[in-house]
């Protein structure tokens, strides 16, 4: 029994996680339809965090009841004249206050309420990447030492915080592009002379190889991420034979195709361990187009045993690398499903709630930035999935109003419920066939 407490831990870990970051962004998304619906005139009468029974609760003086539901998967706003959650069908009517229901508004309110649900989700992800920008700081342009990282037995590193690197083994370095390039030219070897600025002199120190077998970072779900690796772990062998370089990875990864491989890894607080990880096949987009298969362990390098030393980012470059980033997962997303329908890469890239939750439990165990990061990645994701035209999506209910907007009518009741039936029925058969990969796909 006390071999299943482990695993128990685990999956509650995995749980908790889960449903803290569902919640904040349920919250936020649903925050958007309440709080541009109660500006445009129209009345919220529950905002609710979860399903089920109600476990606690408390109405405002604008007579919304703000709960939190038993069952947190999800939450709600509940406008004035709604029949149900997803203020989807006919509304009930509330005489002489018609101007407060959503169905009852304006074309301009009704829109600007329902947009806003997305709009705020990827506010979210803004202000989250955008927030990193400004809190950690962004690299200088010129190539400087930062903060140092551990480095296993025998491994030499005499390099400083503030050392500003002007050559590597001979090859000038003026920008970080330079070390990829100059480490591509070099042999893998256990040190190389680093030529830096340093105290208003040029000197030669000796230091650790370039691109060191050193996990920069870990993806959730991934094989390695279920084996336990962690970002700043060391590769120092595979089934054995040692590697000094992140690049000797991928051909050992590729050879295996899916047959298990022991790694022997460095980690400062326990020294060298065995995992065994299987590497498992995933579509990758190629840099020209279309998409490759290829076997995959789960992990990016780290660079090398040192962080770039950082300036501040002011508020635009912050705002605009948020955009940008937020904007890289909406066309991944975009990119994605496309070449599902197109049949470029399998269906069993879809995952559900198991998969996506799994995923969130490793983010967390990896720490907070990183569960902050994985929850503003999960809000652009939710955004868009929210923006598609499907009946009982926001996005279904903006092509109604859209529809409406071009032909100055509303589409019938029937038209409506028969579509908004349509959509619920394929929701949920995206759902089941999402965890149905969760379970079936290998």
């Amino acid at each position: 029994m006390t071999d299943l407490l482990p695993a128990f831990g685990s999956t509650l870990h995995t749980v908790l996680a889960f449903v803290i970051a569902l919640s904040v962004i349920v919250a936020v998304h649903e925050f958007g339809h309440y709080i541009i619906g109660r500006w445009s005139g129209i009345r919220a009468e529950v905002f609710s965090i979860g399903f089920g029974p109600r476990l606690a609760a408390r109405r405002d003086r604008h007579g919304t009841l703000w709960q939190i539901a038993a069952v947190p998967l999800g939450g709600y706003v509940r406008f004035l004249g709604d029949t149900n959650a997803a203020s989807a069908g006919t509304a009930k009517p509330v005489p002489g206050r018609a101007r407060e229901t959503l169905e009852g508004a304006p074309l301009w309110a009704r829109m600007a309420t329902v947009a806003a649900g997305p709009g705020f989700s990827f506010l979210l992800a803004i202000v989250i990447f955008a927030s990193f920008a400004l809190i950690r700081g962004v690299p200088l342009d010129q190539p400087t030492v930062g903060a140092l990282s551990p480095v296993p037995p025998g491994v030499t590193n005499q390099l400083r915080p503030g050392d500003r690197i002007t050559a590597i083994a001979g090859q000038p370095v003026k920008e970080w592009a330079d070390i990829d390039r100059i480490a591509a030219d070099l042999p893998a070897a256990p040190g190389q002379d680093w030529q830096v600025a340093r105290d208003g002199a040029e000197i030669t120190v000796p230091g650790p190889d370039l691109m060191p077998a050193r996990i920069g970072g870990v993806a959730p779900g991934g094989a390695a991420a279920d084996a336990g690796l962690r970002p700043g772990d060391v590769i120092a062998a595979i089934d054995g034979a040692p590697i000094s370089r992140f690049d000797q990875l991928r051909p050992k990864v590729e050879a295996a195709a899916g047959a298990p491989l022991t790694l022997t890894v460095w980690r400062e607080d326990r020294g060298p361990f065995d995992v065994t990880l299987a590497p498992r096949e995933q579509d990758l987009p190629r840099a020209g187009g279309g998409f490759e298969k290829r076997w995959l362990v789960g992990i990016t390098g780290g660079g090398n045993y040192f962080a770039p030393a950082l300036r501040r980012a002011g508020p635009v470059e912050a705002i605009g690398l948020g955009l940008s980033t937020t904007w890289g997962v909406v066309a991944s997303s975009i990119t994605g499903i496309a070449a599902m329908v197109t049949g470029q890469i399998s269906s069993c890239n879809i995952g559900g709630a198991i998969s996506i939750a799994e995923s969130t439990g490793q983010a967390a165990a990896v720490g907070i930035p990183d569960f902050i990061w994985w929850i503003g990645i999960l809000s652009a994701a939710i955004g868009f999935l929210n923006i598609l035209p499907i009946p009982v999506l926001d996005g279904g209910h903006l092509a109604f109003y859209l529809y409406e907007a071009v032909t100055g009518r509303r589409p019938s009741d029937r038209v409506t419920r028969w579509l908004t039936s349509i959509g619920l029925a394929l929701v949920l058969g995206l759902m089941i066939f999402g965890l149905s990969n969760d379970l079936f796909c290998g």
